[in-house]
């Protein structure tokens, strides 16, 4: 039986009431722009670019992520997750965008950050070909090592305070920004909890005055209103140099390690968002990564670092407020667009001291650390799930935490494979990749979608349990499944669904059992949904109830995962006997 989350308030289609509208905007801003600006401060200080390069970045940056995080809350063709998500400038091109403009300038960056946002493009076009590599049990494990990683700078920030200060104020800023978040969170009711992030934060910087450690002169210094300096653009570059094309390869491998990320991101923020959890729609993952390709795109030719989804940050907003209306994407994205014409707001924030930020960061990074475990219990670690878990955990906090190649060096490949997400994602999709290469071969058969092509279907799965082996009541069930499997489906569709559709079915044996993938061009029902659906009501009047009812009997996992233009049905038969 499906677990109901009571802590959400409001599903992804379910507007709230004007107040809550505006914490959640609020909250969500303040986080988003805290996010883009640390990080594009981060990298253009590294180059030594000056303070009008600074602004210049900073306000396209928050633009571009405002329209990113507002694409992402709607669903426009291909391109949108329709959830609350938001979007900015991330850290994961961090240490090769610092490489490559000191190797060939801003102008070599760009061009390598347009160039390779295309990959992402790519990557979610493709998605339907990954979809045995790219699951849950991978996505959460990637939620845990990422929480994991960040907690551990986190803990890094606490104590960076000037010399001169008292011992006791770093301790004192950080219960008061983390303590006070956690018991608005736990004990707040109603609208209360909604601002508990904020409301930390705010205790946190009035501890933190009083400490003499919020930057009052920064703050002076940053202008009221300023419009963006168009003469500080660095341009695309149209001749693509030697730098260009040594970087390229390393760009596309971490676009690809992030495309891998951002379609978990697109998986996470579905399961998050829900009362009641449902099938994946493979058609949000795909909109998630399309939009953040484009984000890449329109970064690239601003010449600010790309920009990305920040679903640690989106997910701990949803599980603390309780509120996922995706309407609020658009009300942040507006926020954003607006306060990058208003430096003196975001320098309001940026005074404030890294240890207030980094204790509000260790509450958000724990709930998604709790939010990964969730994953993989609910898609169950098997002997074969747990072995990948555990060394990509292992091998990720491995490179993170200690020099794992022994040697100190500035070579490129050093700097990319010494991050611990980085490393450990790889890990995990090479694992999995292998062991799907390494499965037993597939049988497959292509058939039109009709009543007609039964005695085909027949036909293949009882020549494939023969193959293998299996008994005759084995094989029965297995053309069994097969055959509610095909009614399953044409009770889905309309008379003009199956016309001229083709239906792919490939089997393969694992262990002691048959998986089936059934591909076809339905865009509505799930009949993973509806299987669920059904485990938890006693009566169900629907001329479809016995195709699913049977379904249900003789496979021991149905999972659909729609795509846009393919869906695909897995259903896993045991061998009895």
């Amino acid at each position: 039986m499906n677990t109901l989350n009571k802590s959400i308030r409001n599903e992804p289609e379910e507007p709230c009431s004007a107040q809550a509208t505006l914490s959640v905007t609020v909250q969500g801003a303040v986080v988003a722009v805290i996010n883009t600006v640390v990080m594009v401060t981060m990298i253009v200080r590294a180059s030594d670019e000056g303070q009008a390069y600074l602004a210049w970045a900073i306000c396209s940056a928050l633009l571009i992520g405002g329209a990113v995080t507002a694409l992402q809350a709607s669903r426009i063709g291909r391109f949108g997750a329709g959830h609350l998500l938001l979007c900015g400038a991330g850290p994961h091109f961090v240490a090769i965008s610092v490489v490559a403009i000191n190797a060939g300038g801003w102008t070599t960056l760009a061009s390598l950050i347009v160039v390779s946002s295309v990959v992402q493009f790519a990557f979610a076009a493709w998605l339907p070909f990954f979809r045995r590599i790219i699951t849950p049990v991978v996505c959460g494990a990637s939620l845990m090592l990422i929480s994991i990683s960040v907690i551990a700078v986190a803990v890094d920030r606490l104590a960076s305070v000037p010399e001169g200060t008292p011992l006791i104020a770093s301790p004192l800023v950080v219960a008061a920004t983390l303590g006070t978040a956690v018991v608005v969170s736990l004990k707040g009711s109603g609208t209360l909890r909604l601002w508990a992030p904020l409301t930390g934060i705010l205790s946190g910087c009035v501890v933190a005055a009083y400490f003499d450690l919020y930057d009052l002169e920064f703050l002076k210094q940053v202008p009221w209103i300023q419009l963006p300096d168009f003469g500080a653009w660095p341009g695309v570059g149209l001749t693509l140099g030697p730098e260009f094309w040594t970087l390229l390869p390393t760009f596309v491998l971490v676009t690809l390690v992030v495309a891998v990320k951002i379609g978990g991101d697109g998986v996470v923020i579905q399961q998050v968002s829900l009362r009641r959890p449902r099938a994946i729609d493979f058609r949000v993952v795909q909109g998630t990564v399309n939009a953040s390709g484009l984000g890449g795109l329109l970064s690239g030719l601003a010449g600010t670092p790309p920009t990305v989804p920040y679903s640690p940050s989106s997910i701990s907003l949803i599980n603390l407020t309780g509120i996922a209306f995706r309407g609020i994407g658009y009300w942040i994205g507006a926020v954003l667009i607006l306060l990058a014409f208003f430096p003196k707001v975001t320098g309001l924030l940026l005074a404030a001291p890294s240890a207030v930020v980094a204790s509000l960061l260790l509450m958000v990074m724990g709930m998604l650390l709790v939010e990964g475990m969730r994953m993989l219990f609910r898609e169950g670690l098997d002997q074969r799930n747990t072995v990948i878990v555990a060394t990509t955990l292992s091998v990720g906090l491995g490179v993170e935490s200690l020099n794992l190649f022994g040697v100190r060096t500035d070579a490129l490949w050093v700097s990319i494979l010494a991050n611990g997400t980085t490393a450990g994602i790889l890990v995990m999709v090479a694992l999995t990749t292998l062991l799907e290469l390494t499965s037993p071969r597939s049988k497959k058969l292509e058939v039109e979608l009709a009543a007609s092509s039964l005695a085909r279907i027949d036909a293949f799965l009882q020549n494939f349990a023969n193959a293998i082996g299996w008994n005759e009541e084995s094989a029965n069930r297995l053309r069994a499944s097969g055959e509610e499997s095909l009614q399953c489906l044409l009770s889905s569709a309309t008379e003009d669904d199956v016309t001229d559709t083709r239906l792919i079915i490939v089997a393969r044996s694992k262990d002691d059992a048959v998986e089936m993938d059934l591909l076809s061009v339905f865009e509505e029902q799930n009949i993973e949904d509806r299987l669920a659906y059904m485990s938890e009501e006693a009566e169900v009047h629907d001329d479809r109830e016995l195709s699913f009812r049977l379904l249900r009997h003789y496979a021991s996992a149905v999972h659909h995962r729609k795509y846009h233009g393919v869906d695909v049905v897995t259903v896993k038969v045991e061998q009895t006997g």
